[in-house]
This record gives structure tokens, C-alpha cells and sequence, in this order.
């Protein structure tokens, strides 16, 4: 049996991790900033000021922010969160913004009210906002993580300071997610309770999947979903759900990268993330009809897979997340379909080569920021890691020492991880660079 402590770990990061957004997150995270900005400050600004890393930019200048009636950019939200923003709802702070806030927004940008900047030498995931009004000036900070307050001050009096220390910016308070590895991960998803689990992944799946399904509806972005779903009407069985796998994620994100308003449940601080760990194993479930325990269990594979990858890259780098969130799906579907095979003794064998195969083929398509050809990475990234499993159950992988293949798959997580985080600090400055023009 599981250690009692390593169990409640594991649990406690789903919790931690699966929570519900509205919107792509980066704006959301400007728009929650200042709404608790507005709270703290007790009146309506005359002035606000956002300062934001280079990655928060990047993944907020191409994007649309959810309920703005189409509009896009930081001052959007921030402008957005302190006039209609519910700072109690926190990662779905926009959910109650009315037509009204809208165009109360829309006057307020027309009149300069709100100043961005960028700032350097931060953690890549920044955003400080600062009102002044009524003769008072306040101060919110967000770092880490998209809905971490850090940081808040009223008229020079610290009101909250949980700022990281140097040493330590890259921990967090909360549950170890060092402790991931892909054994106990495994070994967690075969004996979780469903009873502590049936809220949240009920919540991921409900959620995903309607913004899903609102994406092959609507017209968003370049269609990818919805191109994909309709080239799957000519393939039949596994050849049929893979499309349809790849089709469903990517619809999710041509809707949410193009302002559609439904929540999303996030998967390491990203919606898109979220929507690509779900989606597929949800596809590859209906196609087997397997029981929802089996979903489940499925889903904590995924969920925790990506997590896992993701606690050596960060939340916001040039590495695009759904590399990691395909992987990790990839690695529920593995699980599903060995468990309905009686073959369990192959699955940590096949999870672990999945993920070599996946994250070593495609690990390294860098993130130019949130916008409609997520979309089309996601599709893509799905693809490459439904590849990576067949390679795998036919007993094929790369092997250690062919690029940053190591010996143990663990170590193979943690070199593309360190490639991700430090290798591609660079590349992640020059597209901001080009980005912003300069």
C-alpha cells in the first residue's frame, strides 16, 4: 500500500493544481490582480499602472480577453478586473462582468486611464498592479503562479508580503511536487479512493468538454478542431478516435484562445494545458466505454504525468506546454487500454517509454504566446504523443545516450525539463523581442 503521506501529496496537488479559469490565464491573472487592487484601494482608481514579466506579455498580446466583448491586451484586463472583476472568484474573477463593465472599459482605455511596462529581472510569471485614487495609492503583485498574491500595500503600509525569497523562488507552500515520479504516480492512480477524486475530475471533464464541444460549434480561430473532426468522418476505429483525440483538444483551445467565455479546469496553471490532458483520454474512454472509475483513474495518469514535467520547466517559458500536457495524456490513454487488456505488468514500462518517445521527439516547440495557432500545437502535440505510445507498446524507444535520452526515464524528464527551463532562456528573450518589435 501507498504511504499515507505520499498519498495525501499527490492528492493535494490535483487540488492545488486542477482549479477552475476563465479565460486564458495570463490576462486573467492581470484582471485578478487588480480586482484585489480596486478591493484594497475602496474606491474607483484615476490611474493605474501594470507592470508585467516578458512571458506574461507574450501570452497576454495575442490573446482575447473572456467577456470583453473582443478585445485584447493587458490594459483590457486589467482595466476589465478593476470595473466589473470579482476578486472571490480568483482564476474566474471576469465571470460576472456585465455589458455595461464593457463599455465602461472601453471609455476608460479611450481616455488613457490605464499605463503597461514591461519588467525584467522578474519571474517569468509577474504581475504588479498600482492604482491611485481618492488621494490613496495601493500596490498587488502576483508571482509564480497565476493566482499567488505575494505581495499587497496601501499607502506604503504592507498589507501582505509573501514574497519568495531568492533562494527559494522556485518552491511553493503546499504539497511536494518533487516527490512525483512516475512509479508512485502509477501506484497512486491504482489505489486512490474515487470518492476524494469524483469532484474534481468531474469538474475537469464536465468543464473541458464543453468548451470542447463549443469549439467544433463555433467559427474560432483557424478551425483546427473543427477541420480535424470533419477529416475523421473518412477514417474508422482507432484510426477514427486518434483524430477525433486530436480534434476535440484543439477545439477547446481555437474557442478559449478566441475570448469564448466557458471555464476551463488548468493543468499546471494553463487552460489549453487542461484541455489537452483531458480531452483525449475523454475520446479514447467513450471509444472503449470503459466505466468512469476507469476514466478516472485514467485521468489522475494524465493529470499527474504533466504535472511531473511541468515541475522542471515552470509555468510560463519558451517551451510550449502542450508537449507535456499531450505526453501525459498519451500516458492515461496507455493506462486505459493496458488495465481493459489485463496487462498491467506493461504499464510502467510502456508510460515510461511514451514519455521518452513523446517529450524527445517534440519536447522543445517553443511558445510564442497564447493565441489561435495553440490550437494547431495542440493538435500537433497530440499526434506526437499518440505516436510515441505506439512506438511504445511495440516495445520501441530511444535509447540513452541519442540526444538528451538518459538511462532512467526519470532523468529524461529532468534533462528536457532543465533544456526547457535554462536552454531556452535566450530563445524565450528573442521572441519577446520580436514580439515587441525592437
Amino acid at each position: 500500500m501507498m504511504e499515507p503521506e505520499l498519498y495525501q501529496n499527490h492528492l493535494s496537488i490535483l487540488k492545488d493544481e486542477l482549479l477552475v479559469a476563465l479565460g486564458c490565464t495570463e490576462p486573467i491573472a492581470i484582471a485578478y490582480a487588480a480586482a484585489k487592487a480596486r478591493r484594497l484601494l475602496g474606491e474607483m482608481p484615476e490611474r493605474c499602472q501594470v507592470y508585467c514579466s516578458g512571458n506574461i506579455i507574450k501570452n497576454v498580446k495575442g490573446v482575447v480577453v473572456p467577456n470583453s466583448g473582443g478585445l485584447r491586451g493587458m490594459d483590457v484586463a486589467a482595466v476589465l478586473g478593476i470595473v466589473g472583476g470579482d476578486p472571490d472568484q480568483e482564476l474566474a474573477v471576469l465571470e460576472r462582468v456585465t455589458q455595461e463593465d464593457i463599455q465602461n472599459t472601453q471609455k476608460l482605455l479611450k481616455e488613457d486611464f490605464c499605463t503597461c511596462h514591461l519588467v525584467e529581472d522578474v519571474d517569468n510569471l509577474y504581475v504588479l498592479i498600482e492604482l491611485e485614487g481618492g488621494g490613496h495609492t495601493v500596490q498587488t503583485e502576483i508571482q509564480e503562479h497565476h493566482n499567488n498574491i505575494t505581495y499587497m500595500a496601501k499607502d506604503g503600509q504592507v498589507v501582505l508580503n509573501q514574497r519568495p525569497a531568492p533562494a527559494a523562488r522556485s518552491l511553493r507552500e503546499g504539497p511536494d511536487r518533487m516527490l512525483l515520479r512516475v512509479e508512485n504516480i502509477l501506484e497512486f492512480a491504482d489505489q486512490v479512493k474515487i470518492e476524494d477524486v469524483e469532484e474534481i475530475l468531474q469538474r475537469q471533464i464536465d468543464y473541458n468538454c464543453a468548451i470542447a464541444e463549443e469549439g467544433l460549434k463555433g467559427s474560432y480561430g483557424v478551425e483546427t478542431g473543427r477541420i480535424l473532426m470533419s477529416n475523421s468522418i473518412h477514417a474508422a476505429g482507432l484510426s477514427q478516435v486518434r483524430l477525433q483525440a486530436r480534434a476535440a483538444a484543439a477545439a477547446g483551445s481555437d474557442a478559449r484562445m478566441c475570448g469564448c467565455s466557458l471555464p476551463v479546469v488548468i493543468n499546471s496553471g494553463s487552460g489549453n494545458q487542461g484541455i489537452t490532458v483531458t480531452l483525449p483520454v475523454v475520446m479514447y474512454s467513450r471509444y472503449w466505454q470503459t466505466s468512469r472509475e476507469m476514466l478516472f483513474r485514467a485521468l489522475v495518469v494524465g493529470n499527474l504525468i504533466s504535472i511531473h514535467q511541468k515541475k522542471y520547466i515552470g509555468s510560463l517559458s519558451a517551451y510550449c506546454g502542450a508537449t507535456s500536457a499531450a505526453t501525459g495524456a498519451a500516458c492515461g490513454v496507455a493506462y486505459m487500454m493496458l488495465k481493459r487488456q489485463g496487462q498491467e505488468s506493461r504499464i510502467y514500462k510502456v508510460v515510461c517509454d511514451t514519455i521518452t518517445n513523446s517529450i524527445e521527439t517534440l519536447g522543445g516547440m517553443v511558445c510564442d504566446g497564447a493565441k489561435a495557432s495553440c490550437a494547431a500545437k495542440i493538435g500537433l502535440a497530440v499526434e506526437n504523443a499518440l505516436m510515441a505510445l505506439e512506438l511504445s507498446l511495440a516495445g520501441n524507444v530511444f535509447q540513452p545516450g541519442e540526444g538528451m535520452t538518459m538511462d532512467d526515464p526519470e532523468d529524461t524528464i529532468a534533462a528536457v525539463g532543465r533544456m526547457a527551463r535554462a536552454g531556452m532562456k535566450s530563445t524565450d528573450v528573442e521572441i519577446l523581442n520580436i514580439m515587441l518589435g525592437r
